[in-house]
């Protein structure tokens, strides 16, 4: 997939997290999954508004399940705003899901006072020895400047 497509389904993912600086009802994060060049789902966190698994990876994954009806989503690209953490690696890896692009090291969402487990997507592949192709900082400038500016909300809610 050039790198263009890539640039355009991380935009998508992006839109999609904005809206929860003004809806509250999770953090900066949005997920895209496509499919030979068909977007099948478009997701974000909703943490604050359902419960603690309603990562927007979890939910755009329960998406693109329900439209294929099935689990598995092999051939699939998820595109995440932010490096997917340990739960929504591993339901990415239990999803059979071909390649992840994300946007900023999930690092960085730590370092801004999110409770992440600062575990790279790279680590857990090599421990898990799957086959996931991992894309890193694809419209990272973007990406940052979108977890930058939630972190200056004066209403935010941390979790």
């Amino acid at each position: 997939m050039p790198v263009n497509n890539h640039t355009i389904y991380m935009k998508q993912a992006l839109r999609e997290a904005k809206k929860n600086l003004k809806s509250k009802d999770g953090g900066p994060f949005g997920a895209c999954i496509v499919k030979k060049g068909k977007v099948l789902a478009i997701a974000r966190n909703k943490v604050l508004k359902s419960d603690a698994t309603s990562h927007a990876e979890i939910n755009a994954i329960r998406l693109a399940s329900k439209r294929l009806k099935t689990f598995d989503l092999s051939g699939c690209t998820i595109y995440s705003t932010t490096e997917p953490c340990p739960m929504c690696f591993s339901a990415i890896h239990w999803a059979r899901i071909s390649k992840i692009v994300y946007g900023t090291p999930i690092g960085e969402s730590r370092r801004l006072g999110f409770n992440e487990l600062d575990i790279s997507n790279q680590r857990m592949k090599t421990y898990a020895k799957t086959k996931v192709t991992i894309l890193a900082k694809v419209l990272h400038s973007e990406c940052f400047a979108l977890l930058r500016e939630w972190s200056h909300l004066d209403n935010k809610n941390l979790y």
